[in-house]
């Protein structure tokens, strides 16, 4: 057996292609285009990396981009006060704060301040909420969301099987482990002290990886024809590796993501997806606001 590629790249640039169409016809409707406020905190290389990949896919499709950057040793208020500004700014729709934050601002500083409507990427407790509750408001994570696209793009059906969730993060492993669960799968979440791991990774019949240690998973802990997705992100040699090992997974699996061109080129995607719904929806509150007036 070798697992045919669940190409996210691919299926990222027809994504694409498809969300620069809507914002066309949005831009048409309403006079504007939705856009994404980004904000940093320092110059973390790999968080600079990222807020100009996220740059790009949005321009892209036509859709706005503003970087707020601050100082390394910015202050709570700073954070804080930004924040409340983009939060009333009504030509920002959507808007994300780069992690991690320094050591003198708490990532609860950022939920606590962070309008849900506008929480593109599913952090405030609020959004967290509504995906417990299969909330239609609810704003998944990206991550999670994109994995979750490429099993639905790909035709892999959920419904009445066994879903192995490895890794319990509030960005990746819960969110994805609820998601999986909406979608009628029975979930099994583990984490660094389940015991005997390998034996609870073979009852899966779809194994998730999000751990972010390279090569946790290994072939032998496989079922096999399991559809596997994997989420990690590791650098090794200088090489980017996943959580599984792909060489190894390729000859079980039925199906498996690709370390890179799997997951990550997703998370960007639905972050533009999250982005124009929000557009989508503060528009519509708009224009009930001008009817009720």
């Amino acid at each position: 057996m070798t697992a045919q590629i669940l190409d996210g790249r691919a299926l990222a640039k027809t994504m694409t292609g498809e969300i620069a169409q809507e914002v066309e016809r949005f831009q048409s409707e309403h006079g504007w285009a939705p856009g994404i406020a980004v904000v940093q905190v320092g110059e973390d290389p790999a968080s600079s990396w990222y807020v100009k990949q996220i740059a790009k896919s949005f321009r892209s499709t036509g859709m706005r981009f503003a970087l707020h950057a601050l100082p390394e040793d910015a202050a709570a208020d700073e954070l804080t006060e930004l924040l409340r500004a983009l939060n009333a700014d009504a030509q920002t729709n959507g808007i994300i704060v780069q992690m991690p934050l320094p050591e003198q601002l708490p990532q609860s500083l950022v939920t606590g301040t962070l309008d849900p409507a506008k929480d593109v990427d599913g952090i405030h407790p609020i959004n967290a909420g509504r995906l417990m509750q299969q909330s239609g408001e609810a704003f998944a994570p990206a991550t999670p969301a994109g994995g979750m696209e490429i099993l639905r793009r790909y035709g892999v059906e959920l419904r009445g099987k066994h879903a192995v969730m490895v890794g319990r993060s509030n960005i990746v492993g819960r969110p994805m482990a609820l998601l999986m669960l909406h979608q009628h799968a029975t979930v099994t979440i583990c984490h660094s002290r389940t015991p005997d791991l390998a034996a609870v990774t073979r009852q899966g019949d779809v194994l998730v990886a999000a751990v972010g240690r390279p090569k946790i998973v290994t072939g032998d802990m496989i079922r096999p024809g399991a559809v596997v997705i994997d989420f990690g992100v590791n650098v090794v040699d200088d090489k980017l590796v996943g959580d599984v090992d792909t060489e190894a997974a390729m000859g079980v699996a039925s199906y498996i993501t690709p370390v890179p061109g799997g997951t990550g080129p997703m998370t960007n995607v639905m972050l533009m997806a999250n982005t124009l719904a929000a557009a989508k929806r503060q528009e519509a509150s708009v224009r009930i606001d001008r009817v009720g007036a």
